[in-house]
């Protein structure tokens, strides 16, 4: 029981730093029907700010103050130069997504590049930051509290930005239909830009939550933590928020038990097995809704 409760408590504070990493997958998909390729890599971007900022011995907290800034920029530029001249030309939606899969290629390999970072891994400032509280049998560390609790509450953030301010409102008539919010005054490609923005920030968010947790960093990490969030992301709904939140939190649970009771070899095929069960019961995912299409 001792060991099921760990693995569990270990699942949700990963599925919730997963969740986060959904969550920017959810919000560009939602307002341009766009799956980011690119946003694994800018996760990873994110963590790399961290390390550096924190080896030019700026401090924790100041340093991903500035990776979140850094990583919301990247992704900006990343939909100016890349992905909006596309949208101008009225491209093919597989044009993007493969579009996307090259940037995330090109900012994984600059990254590796030996007089940037280099390839080879590096030890990231821990998360550590008080005592582990015991409870029981049971220990949970500091790290796993702070990423529960910090993730959570952004997650909040994000929620209330979206379903209660202006630019939310934006955001979702944007997401209803882009041609009436332009008519209606919503300045579409500022809403465009501030999901980029949010998206990139909340990975880079994740990307210190996650690499602060496990104490370690590459540049290849990004890839298959990547797909991960995009298979909670698919689980929940994609373009559905807290069933990115739900999503996360299943994959989390889940990888944990497999890891625990099925052997570490399973752990990271078990986002894509749970992807896989519920697209089968659920194709539109646990909280996605079927959509209609007008010709």
């Amino acid at each position: 029981m001792v060991t099921f409760l760990g693995a569990t408590i270990n699942g949700l504070v990963l599925g919730m730093a997963y969740a986060l990493i959904a969550v920017g997958y959810s919000l560009v998909f939602g307002i341009l029907r766009l799956i980011n390729f690119a946003h694994g890599s800018i996760y990873v971007f994110g963590a790399y700010m961290v390390y550096l900022f924190v080896s030019l011995q700026v401090g924790l907290f100041p340093s991903i103050l500035l990776a979140i800034l850094l990583a919301g920029l990247l992704a900006l530029l990343v939909d100016k130069i890349t992905l909006e001249p596309l949208r101008k030309k009225n491209s093919m939606l597989i044009s993007d997504l493969i579009t996307t899969v090259g940037v995330s290629f090109i900012i994984q390999n600059v990254l590796s590049v030996e007089k940037v970072f280099g390839s080879e891994r590096k030890v990231f400032p821990s998360l550590n930051l008080f005592s582990n509280i015991t409870i029981g049998h049971i220990t949970i560390q500091s790290s796993q509290i702070i990423m529960f609790v910090v993730a959570l509450l952004l997650l909040l953030v994000l929620t209330f930005i979206v379903n209660k301010t202006k630019i939310g409102l934006s955001m979702r008539a944007t997401e209803q239909n882009s041609r009436a919010a332009k008519l209606m005054g919503i300045n579409v490609n500022f809403v465009i830009s501030f999901t980029f923005f949010l998206g990139g920030a909340s990975a880079a968010i994740a990307g210190a939550l996650i690499c602060g947790y496990y104490q370690v960093i590459s540049p290849t990490m990004g890839s298959l933590i990547g797909l991960k969030a995009f298979a909670a992301a698919v689980v929940g709904g994609i373009g559905i928020l807290h069933g990115s939140v739900v999503g996360g939190l299943v994959v989390g649970v889940c990888e944990c038990l497999a890891a625990q009771y099925l052997g570490s070899n399973v752990r990271d095929p078990m986002a894509f097995v749970i992807l896989i069960i519920i697209l089968i019961i659920k194709p539109n995912g646990l909280f996605g809704k079927k959509g209609i299409t007008k010709v």
